[in-house]
């Protein structure tokens, strides 16, 4: 259904279950599991989906190594076991990880760690060996009878410089263990929220719309496209807003919001750097490194480029989060105490992003010890009043045991039974999965006339989806765009298949063109024109929509409008090699 349709059937039954506020991964998660199970759900968002901090994650799938020294072995346990699903159910876009830990000391953190452990420091404090080494034996033996990946290894000094050359020569050695990291967490994002609508016409989702309460004590949905509002009439709500839980609280619940804060999030910052030497320097691993100061940090290969983070700092307003200088500056010297000889100049820094880690409500001086876990609250509204259900911390690897809490929560509060699981569940691209993909890009560029090569691009995207695009593709004459790795069709299906309202959705979220470093201007003004052709948009809304994105870009990734008027060059480049 498309978004008038969605909007008609709200108009003839404006009754549903369950209304999800918030469509970021874990708001996406539980409305998949509630569709999944027959109910008649609805997902509103503010903005698009996995706008927020679903698109500032670190790209890391992990169990969260760290978090053994706050004890919470549960949230370690639960983390891998996602892990390893994820890998299975989407190995189109999750693949493992080799991540390697500098040491630079062998006692160092071991009894500061301790103290942690027992609740009697909080302060932050070096690792050593030892205490790397113990953390690592848990990580092994929590995941020692699924053993999807190696074992971790140690090396001393001399065999971790001869690989790591660039390392910081004081280091002592290292330790090589394997996570995993995904590729487009927002395609994921998509792809769930397509599997929940794929249920029946009891699921309905809708970005850029908001849940809002009426004078009356009602309930009315915004549609911030059209600028209209209908009224629904919700028997339980899910507040899965993450660092906006509380703000959505007093919204919805006028009377009856919790008095304490629930969400206590904190801002974490990435960069996306444009480095030979950098990407070279780590030899296909993530380095999992503290900098001076004790605060943990990564870098790894990313799309071609290498990804390096991120800061750690309390946030009060979750809405106004941008990277800024001197949280640049920081990334760039924790980078330049582990990698002491690669200089990073100011344009290899190709793209920036920053996001609100949705914490749980904590006094913690120090914000890497506030917990990661995850849990629901209910709150009651009152008579008569729809009861809502807050989905408190998460991280992203544990999206759908979260989302299956929820749900479990939510059913029993309906007297509904669970009748899917999705613990086994292939998602988006991952059905279907082919062993021989060579085989598969054979097949299907036979069928549809679409290049092997091209065929290659698309299933590196989507998947075995990538049959769908190629299928539409061949459907009529395609056209070339100004970047060679995209045509005018596969930008079409995503603007008609995927809830595209506005040029970011498109070029931020829908595609990795932005995060990638390779949108230009000439990519960004071709992308707008199919847009505004098929919204029917007139010229003084195409200008408005062209400004819009390039302050966002400006702004929130520090891609100036300068930038990608010089990367017009370098596309026709791209464009000659391709």
């Amino acid at each position: 259904m498309n978004r008038e349709e969605i909007f008609d059937g709200l108009r003839r039954s404006p009754k549903v279950d369950v209304c999800v506020v918030g469509g970021g991964i874990n708001g996406i998660s539980v409305f998949r599991e509630l569709a999944l199970q027959g109910v008649n759900v609805l997902l509103v968002e503010k903005h698009d989906y996995c706008s927020g901090a679903s698109a500032a994650l670190s790209r890391m799938v992990h169990g969260g190594l760290r978090y053994l020294e706050n004890g919470e072995f549960s949230l370690v346990r639960e983390s891998l076991v996602e892990r390893d699903r994820l890998l299975r159910n989407a190995p189109h876009l999750v693949a493992p990880l080799p991540t390697t830990v500098p040491v630079f000391d062998i006692f160092s953190g071991l009894a500061n760690g301790i103290v942690r452990f027992l609740g009697l420091s909080r302060r932050p404090s070096r690792r050593g060996a030892i205490a790397v080494k113990a953390g690592l034996s848990i990580y092994d033996f929590l995941t020692r009878k699924r053993a999807l990946m190696p074992r971790h290894r140690f090396r001393g000094r001399q065999a971790t410089l001869a690989k790591w050359p660039a390392l910081n020569p004081a280091i002592k050695s290292s330790a090589t263990y394997h996570d995993a990291w995904v590729k487009h967490p927002e395609r994921i994002g998509i792809e769930l929220l397509q599997d929940g609508l794929s249920a029946g016409n009891h699921a309905y989702a809708l970005n850029y719309t908001e849940l809002r309460r009426t004078d009356q004590g009602g309930f009315v949905v915004q549609d911030h496209i059209a600028g209209t509002m209908m009224s629904i009439d919700p028997a339980f709500i899910i507040n899965a807003t993450g660092g906006w839980i509380d703000i959505a609280n007093t919204a919805l619940l006028p009377k009856a919001a919790p008095s304490n804060p629930l969400m206590g999030g904190t801002k974490g910052s990435h960069l996306i750097i444009d480095n030979a030497e950098l990407a070279a320097a780590l030899d296909g691993h993530m380095i999992y490194y503290e900098n001076e100061d004790g605060r943990i940090c990564i870098l790894f290969p990313y799309l071609g480029k290498v990804l390096v983070g991120s800061t750690d700092i309390r946030v009060d307003d979750p809405e106004s989060v941008y990277c800024e200088p001197d949280e640049r500056d920081y990334i760039l010297q924790s980078l330049a105490f582990v990698l002491p000889d690669i200089r990073i100049h100011p344009e290899e820094i190709v793209f920036q992003f920053s996001g609100v880690r949705p914490l749980p409500a904590s006094k913690d001086n120090f914000t890497g010890r506030i917990p990661r876990d995850h849990y629901c609250t209910i709150v009651e509204a009152g008579e008569n009043e729809p009861p809502v259900l807050c989905m408190i911390g998460g991280k992203w690897t544990t999206f759908r045991s979260f989302g299956e809490l929820a749900a479990d929560m939510t059913l029993e509060r309906l007297k509904r039974m669970r009748q899917v699981t999705t613990t086994a569940r292939a998602i988006g691209g991952g059905r279907e999965f082919p062993d021989n993909i060579s085989e598969w890009i054979a097949r299907l560029s036979s069928a549809t006339g679409v290049s092997p090569k091209r065929m290659i691009e698309l299933f590196e995207r989507y998947g075995t989806d990538a049959e769908a695009v190629a299928r539409f593709i061949a459907e009529s004459p395609d056209k070339a765009m100004p970047h060679a790795g995209y045509s005018v069709r596969e930008m079409l299906f995503l603007i008609l298949n995927e809830a595209v309202e506005h040029l970011d959705d498109l070029l931020l979220r829908r595609t990795t063109l932005a995060i990638s470093g390779q949108l230009s201007l000439d990519m960004a003004q071709a992308a707008l024109d199919l847009l505004a052709h098929e919204r029917d948009w007139a010229p003084a809304r195409r200008t408005a929509e062209l400004n819009r994105f390039l302050k966002l870009l400006a702004e929130r990734h520090g891609i100036g409008l300068d930038t990608l008027t010089a990367r017009n060059e370098q596309g026709i480049h791209y464009a000659k090699q391709s």
